[in-house]
């Protein structure tokens, strides 16, 4: 990827909803140039998409944990998907490496829903063990792309005040 691409990127991370023309200001380009840029990009899968930040507590999700889960043996990516994309409160899971298998980031209305979801994963055959941590407070989260290729885009999204859109980069 060229440095405009990343360039455009930066741009679209800070403000998805720049316009074509913004942006190729910003970088030199017409707006047209800009818009088959990031065609081209979403052709090639280098943008995979683009989304609303939401607050999450006003979808009622004022509670937020990991859960470390721990099966017996081993178990495939797909069993985990399988697993938990059912279930709603599941946010995001990553495997990892230590004792657990997989990391799953829960968000919940309440501990009682957290707890409810962390019995329900609980219940998954060969399950061994869970072990959750709970989130306290959300300080900030930056963009969890190109960063270190986009300096226009550093500034980290504060979810007190989830505002704009996202671009998901690959």
């Amino acid at each position: 990827m060229d440095r405009v691409n990343r360039e455009i990127i930066g741009h679209l991370l800070t403000d998805g909803r720049a316009t074509y023309q913004q942006i190729g200001a910003k970088v030199g380009l017409s707006a047209p140039a800009v818009k088959r840029r990031v065609d081209q990009m979403l052709v090639r899968k280098e943008i995979a998409g683009f989304t609303a930040l939401i607050d999450p507590a006003s979808l009622g999700w004022d509670t937020e944990a990991y859960v470390e889960l721990s099966y017996q043996g081993n178990v495939s990516t797909e069993r985990l998907k399988r697993d938990l994309e059912a279930i709603p409160e599941v946010v995001g899971v990553w495997t990892i490496t230590g004792d657990a298998d997989a990391l799953v980031h829960v968000m919940a209305s309440s501990m009682a829903e957290i707890e409810r979801t962390v019995e329900r994963m609980r219940e998954f055959e060969n399950v061994d063990r869970t072990r959750s941590v709970i989130v306290m407070s959300r300080i900030f989260e930056r963009p969890r792309t190109w960063l270190r290729l986009c300096p226009c885009a550093v500034t980290p999204v504060s979810h007190g005040l989830w505002v704009g859109t996202r671009l998901t980069v690959r």
